[in-house]
């Protein structure tokens, strides 16, 4: 069971810095993306660059660029908030647990539904529920927004493969559970 409660999160974690410009320090990398459908895409490219960058976070790339994948998707696709705001991505690598932030512009907070078999979408939240550790919502300190995140864990060997064709074999699924 996940704990949907809000980390609490520190002034610095939760407010994208000023500027442009990508922010990267050892183990964290943070950088602002269009709030577009191809964003999904490049922020995977850029988490599989940060993780590959990284000893010892070559087993948090598959679970970590779905749950991604879902928490942009979100992003561009529910944001109650005008097309020309951005989204704020960042990532950070601990001991044990990859943290996945996405920051927009809007206020709604994130909901995990059941999908029927027949629907085509609806089952992003359901996915990240399932792959992560914990993963929660909270307010943009000092600005608009919210920041849903998520905490993934490390796979091992084989089993990431195997989770990422699981997870998409579930997202996909048609013919009943």
């Amino acid at each position: 069971m996940h704990d949907h409660s809000d980390l609490p999160f520190t002034e610095r974690e939760a407010r994208p810095k000023s500027g442009d410009r990508p922010v990267a320090t050892a183990g964290e990398f943070a950088c602002w993306l269009p709030r577009h459908r191809k964003s999904v895409g490049e922020a995977r490219g850029i988490l599989r660059g940060f993780l590959g960058g990284l000893t010892g976070g070559e087993p948090y790339v598959a679970v970590g660029e779905l749950v991604l994948s879902e928490l942009v998707t979100n992003a561009v696709r529910h944001a109650r908030a005008p097309r020309d705001r951005r989204l704020w991505v960042r990532f950070e690598l601990s001991p044990g647990v990859l943290r996945i932030e996405v920051h927009d512009a809007s206020s709604v907070r994130p909901t995990v539904r059941r999908a029927g078999g027949d629907d085509e979408a609806g089952r992003g939240l359901w996915l990240v529920e399932q792959l992560s550790q914990r993963w929660g919502c909270c307010p943009r300190a000092g600005g608009i927004g919210k920041a849903v995140w998520a905490l993934v864990g490390p796979a091992a060997g084989q089993r990431s493969h195997q989770v990422r064709e699981s997870a998409i074999g579930n997202a996909v699924r048609t013919d009943g559970p």
